[in-house]
């Protein structure tokens, strides 16, 4: 019956949970988990993680997640800890699990939705360790939009071999110099054995590292934790205060994900990944990022930012250092600071603690000249936009490291990744050749798989830059070489990569940024594309039939939706109020 009195809205999410006569049974499944009656009445906060003896990059994350926990409960909260899926580069990498890599993204970010939304929490800390796992995380806080903090579990220190640091980057390249001929088989069970001496991700600046690196400048993560190793001590005290800021962030009611992922936080996400010669699936997760806030952002913004951004760092796969490294000349914000003197940053952006960024970056040191260079290492960034009739929309190329940026040399065309690793184990191309991958991409594959496996056998004998690739599949952060990827539009919606015979010339300029076929639009129109048929179903058919293209980030879904948090900007000062009696 309407009474006529306006409908109260809950100070907070997870009061629907809790208050009322006919709450009775979802209190009764709390104390089933032995909370009591106090813990009843303070806010609930989800602590997300990828925690999972499935690689190492996940295997720390369950002990730092109820390290959070504790930070949240000191802080006066009540933590409810919950694991999603990974699934991990490094385990389906050069095979058909490949494909589940990236929709692995959409699983994560859908899972945490699901979870928070399901149970009305109040705040989130989320934790990640591999690929996709960390823009994964991201995307389900921007989505929420509650208050929220991320963290990595870190990347793992490097083995040594010969009084050098080596990486399983080492490994994945021996195993084309097996097949050259230049490594020997024992030499390549020595590297095996020594180039991943502990747990974490990969210490270059690959694909985590580099999205950890994206997190820092976004501002969702607390600075310096981009770059500590995962191994270092001081990760559990770093976890608790992700716990504690953000319960934090809760009582001041912010900054919200959405108020720091601007399309300025954006574009000194991709400054800070050109600097640093970072992945190029950076063109892939952040515009997904930006996607779950509601800015239109691809590849196009990218090379935008790239181009006016200097290479600064000198990271693997293209230079000379790790993570560790930079972690130990001042971490992402020395290269902050560095782009803040060159003028390729926008100060103004908010940072995790609603300060701005050009403030916190004040009194913090800058360049060293080793592993961030006062001289620029190339004047434009690491990655760039080639566009032309091969690829109208887009595609990508990391250029850090690279000996020449012209490669023009006749087409040899494969259907599948599978199709050319046979020709590249064997050796039998010729330099000179664009090898062409294509019905690789985000729906043709469907899974637009990472193909690292063949980008380092190809280094490995020792022909990275004489044999170019070229496919509307993606790379790894490890890629290097001349390797172009991420195609669009990809082959299978009808993209002109489809078309290309063997045989057929293809140019890539990147000083120009130009992929050019050069053959005749009049031939190209008589051309029809044959594309393979594969018996799909699952979670594959699901994900064929929504993904989007690779230059908008490869996403699942519309865009930007209502927010399911009730706190408002109306009630968070009553927020304020009513949390100030949680904090012990």
């Amino acid at each position: 019956m309407n009474t006529g009195k306006s409908k109260v809205i809950p100070i907070l999410p997870s009061r629907v949970t809790v208050e009322g006569l006919d709450r009775a049974p979802h209190r009764a499944f709390l104390r089933g988990l032995g909370l009591s009656d106090a813990d009843i009445k303070r806010p609930f906060v989800g602590v997300a993680s990828t925690d999972g003896r499935v690689t190492p990059c996940n295997a720390l994350l369950g002990a730092l997640a109820r390290e959070a926990c504790v930070g949240v409960r000191d802080a006066g909260g009540v933590a409810f800890d919950f694991a999603s899926i990974a699934v991990a580069d490094s385990m389906s990498m050069n095979h058909g699990g490949m494909r589940y890599s990236l929709l692995s993204r959409e699983l994560i970010a859908d899972g945490v939705e699901a979870v928070a939304r399901g149970h009305a929490y109040d705040a989130l800390v989320t934790f990640a360790g591999c690929d996709k796992t960390l823009p994964g995380m991201m995307m389900a806080m921007v989505r929420l939009n509650l208050p929220s903090v991320f963290m990595y579990g870190g990347a793992a220190l490097p083995g040594r071999l010969h009084g050098r640091d080596v990486t399983v980057l080492d490994t994945y390249e021996a195993v084309g110099g097996v097949y050259a001929g230049t490594v020997t088989r024992k030499e390549l069970d020595t590297l095996e054995r020594v180039c991943l001496p502990g747990l974490g991700s990969c210490p270059g600046q690959f694909s985590a590292n580099t999205m950890a690196m994206v997190s820092e400048t976004l501002g969702l993560a607390l600075p310096g934790s981009a770059t500590m190793p995962a191994v270092a001590p001081e990760r559990a005290a770093q976890a608790r205060e992700a716990g504690r800021v953000a319960m934090e962030l809760l009582k001041k009611g912010g900054p919200l994900p959405r108020e720091l992922v601007t399309r300025k936080s954006l574009e000194n996400a991709c400054a800070a990944v050109a600097a640093t010669g970072g992945s190029t699936n950076a063109g892939l997760h952040i515009p997904a990022i930006a996607h779950e806030a509601g800015i239109r952002f691809s590849l196009d913004d990218l090379a935008r930012v790239s181009k006016r951004t200097p290479l600064i760092a000198d990271m693997k796969p293209g230079g000379k250092y790790l993570a560790r490294d930079l972690h130990q000349i001042g971490g992402v914000y020395a290269v902050l600071k560095e782009l803040m003197k060159r003028g390729v940053l926008h100060g103004d952006c908010l940072t995790l603690f609603g300060t701005k960024l050009e403030d916190e970056l004040k009194g913090h040191p800058g360049a060293d000249g080793f592993v961030i260079h006062k001289a620029p290492l190339q004047k434009s960034g690491g990655l760039v936009v080639l566009k032309g009739n091969l690829a109208p929309d887009g595609a990508l190329l990391k250029v850090a490291g690279l000996k020449s940026l012209r490669f023009e040399g006749p087409a040899r065309v494969f259907d599948s990744e599978e199709a050319c690793v046979e020709v590249v184990r064997k050796r039998s191309y010729q330099p000179g050749e664009v090898l062409v991958i294509r019905y690789e991409g985000p729906r043709g594959g469907p899974g637009m798989r990472e193909m690292l496996g063949v980008t380092a056998l190809l280094y490995g004998q020792g022909v990275g830059e004489k044999v170019a690739l070229v496919t509307d599949g993606r790379f790894s952060g490890a890629t290097r070489g001349m390797m172009v990827g991420y195609l669009s539009p990809e082959a299978a919606t009808g993209g002109p990569l489809a078309l290309v015979r063997n045989g057929d010339r293809i140019v890539i300029d990147a000083a120009r940024g130009l992929l050019s076929l050069e053959v005749p639009s009049s031939e190209l129109r008589k051309r029809k594309s044959r594309q393979p048929k594969r018996q799909l179903s699952g979670v594959l058919e699901k994900y064929a039939a929504q993904v989007g293209s690779a230059f908008h980030g490869a996403v699942t879904h519309s865009g930007i939706g209502r927010p399911q948090s009730r706190v408002t900007r109306r009630t968070q000062s009553r927020n304020a109020a009513a949390l100030k009696g949680f904090t012990r």
